[in-house]
């Protein structure tokens, strides 16, 4: 008998496992950059992506094109939570270690379409244009 039979099959479920939510982090232009004083980039970006392991999926991306809200995160729904009617939040001017912390809480409850945000997120929940969400292709 060769190896190859002797090995297990893969495990159909585990494909069919709902997508997770995916955080969109802009780091081109002015995201990510010394033109937002004050903020370690490279510690947020850590920070998002060791709370979310496991429960969300964390991308980085160019420039969003929402220089006047600089320092963009969008939090796209899972499979589950777009069923439930979530869509895309933006969240700008994420400057604030706190913020970020109550992203990854959010996410870890459920996310768009699941869970409410904490209300501290409204006041970073923007829309952007029709031309700049299609950019992200998820809309």
């Amino acid at each position: 008998m060769s190896k190859r039979s002797r090995r297990a099959a893969p495990d159909p479920a585990s494909k069919a496992a709902a997508p997770r939510p995916t955080v969109t982090v802009c780091r081109g232009c002015c995201c990510g950059s010394p033109k937002v004083p004050g903020l370690d980039h490279t510690a947020q970006l850590r920070d998002l992506r060791s709370a979310l392991d496991g429960s969300a999926t964390v991308r980085v991306t160019d420039c969003l094109d929402a220089c006047e809200r600089a320092n963009v995160i969008v939090v796209q729904p899972s499979a589950a939570g777009r069923k439930a009617g979530g869509r895309p939040v933006w969240l700008g001017l994420v400057n604030d270690p706190d913020a970020t912390a109550d992203i990854a809480a959010w996410i870890e409850d459920g996310g768009p379409g699941l869970t409410e945000p904490p209300g501290i997120l409204d006041l970073y929940a923007f829309k952007p244009s029709r031309r700049v969400r299609a950019e992200l292709h998820d809309e």
